[in-house]
Formats: structure tokens, C-alpha cells, sequence
């Protein structure tokens, strides 16, 4: 059967789908990244997800997303993951003898949104993934807009409280240092260390990720450290979304990743409600805000989309 294979490469695991040639999903495979073996180990993984799909198939191209900044196929910087400077785009041509396009995961994510999913109704969209990180995509005009090397999008690493904790980038106050599972983990620790009771407790010091179902269950629960933790989320994703607004003024705001997927229904009204006092009157009047809703298939879609995209440029 011939078909697409579409990726998505993660620091903890690598996703790929093979679809034949009406889009459909045939098959998909599942491996651990094993980042923390180097370059060859991770090299031979995607390779070995690859293989997996193609077999009694024929691949007639292959897309992905990645972490980092990727330009021209090349990861120019991944912070995840052992491939810096490593020019996958090439590696897999070569390798497959296929057509391969690249692009960074959280852009790949938003374009599936856009092809397949929650805003493909829209043609100016900004995009928040809210995970482990946050990160961020933009389309304008229907396109992905990936900045000089790559790096446009990054929302996460957008400052919004210049006295605020460190940043992994190196940098304080960045959304994803006030707004992702890492920065509520660091939180609750705190809160735990003060002598706050929380039904978190348990899961704090036995995990260094907060799982999304766990949060929504304290948050249902009235958990008073949980309410106090997510309402410093919801602030801080509504002061970034109303910059956002202000710099790219887009049609609509997707937010996805698991937390929006466990508890989006009740997080997305109070982001709103934050970001309009932090956004231009007609700006935000004529914005749209969406949940995202293909889940961890988002980046899978998305690169499904690039290769769409890339065939016909070619053709």
C-alpha cells in the first residue's frame, strides 16, 4: 500500500501514523524517544518508528514535527533533545528516498488545528499549547509563520512578570515559568514546604509532572492550594493572550495541550475574561477563542499537513 508517514518527535516519545494515500489511518506506532542516550540512540528510534510503519508499504512521503527552532530542515536548537544542529530533513531524504518536510512541533500542532481541527475555519490563528512547557504557533493568511530561523511562536518564553521566577531559557517571568505543569509543580512544592493541606500531595512528591486528570480532580474538588495554583495560571495565560492580541490581532486563539483538554470548559471563559483587560477594546471584541480538538494528534494532522502542502508546491 502506498502512503504518508506523519511524526511526531518528543522528548519522551516518538508518535508515527502511516495514511494511505486518501489520508485514511492504516497503522501507528508508539516508541520511547530515550533522549538520555544521545544522538544515535534517538537517530535509530525514529528510524526504527519509520521502518515499523513501512513495512508492506510503500512511503511516498514523510512529515514531522520537533521541538526547537528548525529551519531549512535543519534543528538549529532543540532543548529536549539530542539533535542540535542535526539536519533531519536531509538524514530521512536520504535514508528514504522520499520527499521530507519539517517543521517545529507546537507550529505542526497548530497547522493540524487549522487543517483538520478546531480553527479551520480561520486564516489568522495564535496558538497556546499548554503542557509539561508552553508552546505556541502562528498562522497568517493561512501559512505558518516561522520567523527568521524558526523560532517565531515561542509564547512560553514571552516575558509578562520581569520580577518573576527563572525560566528554563535562562530568562524570569516567562509564561511557561508562571503557566505550565512545570511552573504548578514548582508551586505546589512551595505551598507543600509553607504547611498547606492539599489532596495534591501525594501525587507532588511522587512525580515530577502534574497528570491533567489529577489537577482536574482536585480542581473539582475545591482544593483550596489546586484553586489558588490554577487561578495564577488562568491570570497568566490572560495577560499573554491579550498581548497576543495586541501584536498579531488574529481572527482566533486555539488553546490546546492536556490541561485545556481536562479542564478547558472551565479554565477557557476565565482566560477570556482575564485577557480583555489586557487587549485593545476592538481587538478583542473581534477575536474568537477556541479549545483545541485533536488532542496528541494535533502535530500527527499537522505534519500530515506540511506533506499536503509540500507535494502540491512541487507538483
Amino acid at each position: 500500500m502506498k502512503g504518508y508517514i506523519a511524526l511526531d518527535i518528543g522528548g519522551t516519545k516518538i508518535l508515527g501514523v502511516f495514511f494511505n494515500e486518501k489520508k485514511e489511518e492504516v497503522k501507528r506506532e508508539k516508541k520511547s524517544t530515550n533522549a538520555h542516550k544521545g544522538f544515535e540512540k534517538v537517530q535509530e528510534k525514529i528510524c526504527k518508528v519509520i521502518d515499523n510503519l513501512s513495512e508492506n508499504n510503500e512511503i511516498l512521503a514523510i512529515g514531522l514535527g520537533i521541538p526547537g527552532f528548525v529551519r531549512n530542515g535543519v534543528v538549529e536548537f532543540t532543548p529536549n533533545l539530542p539533535l542540535t544542529g542535526f539536519n533531519i530533513e536531509k538524514f530521512l531524504k536520504e535514508k528514504y528516498n522520499v520527499p521530507v518536510f519539517v517543521g517545529n512541533d507546537a507550529n505542526v500542532s497548530l497547522y493540524g488545528e487549522f487543517k483538520h481541527g478546531a480553527v479551520k475555519d480561520f486564516k489568522n490563528i495564535a496558538g497556546f499549547f499548554i503542557g509539561t512547557g508552553v508552546g505556541g504557533g502562528i498562522i497568517i493568511n493561512g501559512k505558518m509563520y516561522t520567523g527568521a530561523i524558526g523560532g517565531a511562536g515561542e509564547f512560553g518564553h514571552m516575558t509578562i512578570n520581569a520580577h518573576g521566577p527563572y525560566c528554563g531559557c535562562g530568562s524570569r517571568g516567562c509564561v511557561e515559568a508562571l503557566a505550565s505543569k512545570t511552573s504548578m509543580h514548582r508551586d505546589y512544592e512551595n505551598s507543600i514546604k509553607k504547611g498547606f493541606k492539599t489532596s495534591m500531595k501525594e501525587h507532588v512528591e511522587e512525580k515530577n509532572i502534574i497528570k491533567s486528570s489529577e489537577l482536574k480532580k482536585a480542581y473539582d474538588s475545591k482544593d483550596d492550594v489546586t484553586l489558588h495554583i490554577v487561578e495564577n495560571m488562568i491570570y497568566n495565560l490572560g495577560v499573554a493572550s491579550g498581548s497576543i492580541m495586541n501584536i498579531l490581532n488574529p481572527e482566533v486563539i486555539v488553546f490546546g495541550g492536556g490541561i485545556m483538554e481536562s479542564m478547558g470548559k472551565d479554565l477557557l471563559p476565565e482566560i477570556i475574561r482575564v485577557s480583555e483587560h489586557f487587549s485593545i477594546k476592538q481587538i478583542f471584541n473581534n477575536t474568537e477563542f477556541k479549545i483545541a480538538e485533536l488532542g496528541d494528534d494535533a502535530c500527527i494532522y499537522g505534519a500530515l499537513g506540511l506533506i499536503e502542502d509540500g507535494l502540491e508546491e512541487v507538483n
